[in-house]
């Protein structure tokens, strides 16, 4: 049984880490080593390239935060949370949806549906 609400935390505290050596321990701990992410906009794969996902989006919106929206839930390996991505104490610019297998207890896929964007 896994707790999803932990497993959707470490994600969150993964993306949210700005220091490259703390950030470089939570991927090895939340993510399998053969993690493969993907979503509308960029995709990645091993736990470099999803270092380099969370370098280009910290670079990209500095300052920003991800917040779960709710709890997380799921069934058997699959897991499925909401997300918030902004600035702390104003409304959240974009938002998401993850959809997530799970292996030994670490994000094996990822799939990423964006709910929110800003208007181009």
């Amino acid at each position: 049984m896994h707790d999803f609400n932990a497993i959707a935390r470490a994600y969150m505290t993964a993306w949210n880490a700005t220091d490259a050596a703390e950030r470089a321990a939570l991927i090895e701990k939340t993510f399998a080593a053969d993690v493969a992410y993907r979503d509308p906009i960029m995709q990645g794969d091993s736990h470099a390239g999803i270092d380099a996902l969370i370098t280009g989006v910290q670079g990209q919106f500095p300052g920003f935060r991800f917040t779960l929206k709710g709890d997380a839930d799921g069934y058997a390996d699959t897991i499925r949370f909401s997300w918030a991505l902004g600035p702390d104490g104003v409304p959240s610019v974009i938002e998401g949806t993850d959809v997530c297998q799970i292996e030994d207890g670490r994000l094996k896929t990822v799939t990423g549906f964006l709910d929110k964007v800003p208007a181009r």
